[in-house]
Order: C-alpha cells, then structure tokens, then sequence
C-alpha cells in the first residue's frame, strides 16, 4: 500500500482496480510463481519420505520413496535397484529447485 509504485499511480488518479490489476498483480505474480515452483521439488521430497518411512503411499503404488525402501534388501545383489530411483529423485527436486531460483532471477525486477 505504500510502495513508490502504488503513490505515484495513485498520485497519478489511478482507482483501486487498476491499481490492483495493472501494478499490484504483475508484482505479486513473479514471487508467487517462484514459491511455487520451488515448493513442487520440496513435495516430492516429502511425498519420497514419507512413502520411504511408510506413512505415505503404499506398495501397489509407484513412488521413488517406495522403490528406494523396497530396493534395501536388494543392496547386495543389484545396487542399481537402490541407484536409479534415488538418482531420479534427486535429479528431480534439483531441478525444481533450480527452476524455481532460474525464473526468480528472470522476473525479479530488482535484479535488472
């Protein structure tokens, strides 16, 4: 409400709608979008532990949290039934993490 951009278009005899659909939208958006994307490598890391532990999902259902879980009496005889599916998770919560810190540096405005 009282940010520079907000008073110089009220100033300027913005109303309150096009204040909210032309200033404050646009700026609310970019964080939001950045949260969010963020937040999706951090529930699928829960979502795997969970399952991993055995509180979430159960065995008829495919989850890497289950696959890892079931993979540790395998250890021995095949690794990779432990690799994979922990190299996948990995890989897919990084990468949200780093979608979501990629697009917060191209729609920060402050950064340009």
């Amino acid at each position: 409400k009282e940010a520079d951009y907000i008073v110089a278009a009220r100033a300027l005899g913005a109303g309150t709608g096009r204040i909210i659909l032309k200033h404050l939208l646009p700026n609310c958006l970019a964080p939001l979008l950045v949260y969010g994307t963020i937040m999706v490598g951090s529930f699928i890391g829960a979502e795997a532990t969970l399952s991993f532990l055995g509180i979430g999902l159960k065995s008829p259902v495919v989850s890497w949290g289950i696959m890892i879980s079931e993979a540790q009496n395998y250890i021995r005889v095949s690794p990779y039934l432990l690799f994979f599916p922990s190299a996948f998770l990995v890989t897919a919560v990084l990468s949200f993490v780093m979608l979501g810190e990629a697009v917060r540096e191209a729609l920060d405005p402050k950064l340009r």
